[in-house]
């Protein structure tokens, strides 16, 4: 990975990383995996957060559509400035479905999927691409998703995005007999990955776990922690988005 001093951008040759997050807290959170005063770069709609070494940093927003607006205007603004990203990933911290991923854990997408991306029918659900349009999947680089997960020992699973967060036993349930290869939901991924498809950039999701899916229950939740899990995660991560080269995977 070649790092221009001028710019202190995560960037291995010609490429360059994207991070998003939904909220300021969780994109803080990686900024503390790489030290120093970040600089601030404005461009139209987004603000982008460089700290020394490491990536550019994008609190996004909240739910799947402006997680996906506010991806495509950095993709976009990358692109016009002649140094387009070569991989975006969307991070931040989670619901986790028990037993598999615990409070505290990690989870490293190997599929990134829309869960309530369709119609309700009198048979039940039935996802957009039944309806004949559109997709409601998208599949992170195997091999980064193998190398993530050796380094930070996230498990690798479906992440479900969700514009409403599970707050119910039952909802829980259903979610994992539609996808049982479920082990986190968040509400970005999807978005960010619908954005990143549009510019023929790879993804990455990789979630922290704060809290299990089902009923809502605050007390419960471990945001600190998974807020310091996510921190590591990163600081683990440097090596591996160094070494890894998109045209091998």
């Amino acid at each position: 990975m070649v790092l221009p001093a001028e710019e202190g951008r995560l960037t291995t040759s010609s490429v360059r990383v994207l991070v998003a997050t939904a909220v300021p807290v969780e994109r803080d959170a990686v900024a503390e995996a790489f030290p120093g005063a970040r600089a601030q770069v404005t461009r139209p709609g987004i603000t982008l957060h460089r700290p020394p070494h490491g990536p550019d940093l994008l609190a996004a927003g909240v739910g799947p559509a402006l997680a996906a607006a506010s991806t495509a205007a950095a993709l976009t603004a990358a692109a016009l400035d002649g140094a387009p990203y070569a991989l975006v990933v969307s991070t931040g911290i989670g619901g986790g479905f028990a037993p598999h991923a615990p409070v505290g854990s990690l989870v490293v997408a190997d599929e990134i999927t829309a869960a309530d991306l369709g119609a309700e029918t009198a048979d039940g659900f039935l996802p957009v691409t039944e309806l004949g349009f559109g997709t409601v999947t998208h599949l992170p680089p195997a091999g980064l998703v193998g190398a993530v997960a050796a380094a930070t020992g996230a498990r690798a699973g479906t992440v479900l995005t969700g514009s409403t967060v599970t707050g119910t036993a039952e909802r829980a349930a259903l979610l994992r007999a539609r996808h049982p290869r479920a082990l986190a939901e968040g509400m970005e991924g999807f978005g960010v990955a619908e954005a990143a498809a549009a510019h023929g950039v790879p993804v990455l999701e990789l979630r922290a776990v704060s809290n299990p899916v089902g009923p809502r229950d605050r007390a419960a939740w471990r945001v600190g922690d998974a807020l310091a899990a996510l921190t590591d995660a990163f600081g683990k991560l440097a090596p591996v988005l160094t070494s890894w080269n998109p045209h091998d995977d």
